[in-house]
């Protein structure tokens, strides 16, 4: 199971998460697409998802506290207890065995980031 881990400003774009992913990896092959709970319903990520043919895994803040994530944001791990949001999302998407395929990529306007995990499934 191949999923895209997302974090991003609350007023993201579209085409922001659109650079995001694509920097990632790009699209092909996902599962689903994650983020944390409280913008799980964000209008420009439904629009991504929808594109992309796959739905959107809301993972709480409880549960991404404490991933190890290959790259670190003071601002998130003072937030969320893990360094990515979009790593310890994708991670978590993917199941308790998973890997992360592609590190932390951020959008050029940086509103967006995203990395791409694969694994077992939950």
């Amino acid at each position: 199971m191949k999923v895209a881990g997302l974090g991003f400003k609350k007023d993201v774009t579209l085409a922001s998460l659109r650079e995001a992913l694509a920097a990632a990896g790009g699209p092909d092959g996902l599962a689903a697409v994650a983020t944390v709970s409280d913008k799980a319903d964000t209008e420009a990520l439904k629009l991504l998802a929808s594109e992309c043919g796959v739905p959107i895994k809301a993972v709480s803040p409880e549960d991404l506290a404490g991933i190890a994530t290959p790259t670190q944001s003071k601002f998130v791990a003072e937030k969320f207890g893990t360094g990515s949001v979009a790593e310890a999302a994708a991670l978590f998407a993917a199941g308790p065995r998973a890997q992360l395929i592609a590190t932390r990529a951020i959008s050029q306007d940086r509103t967006a980031t995203a990395a791409i995990a694969e694994g077992d499934g939950p």
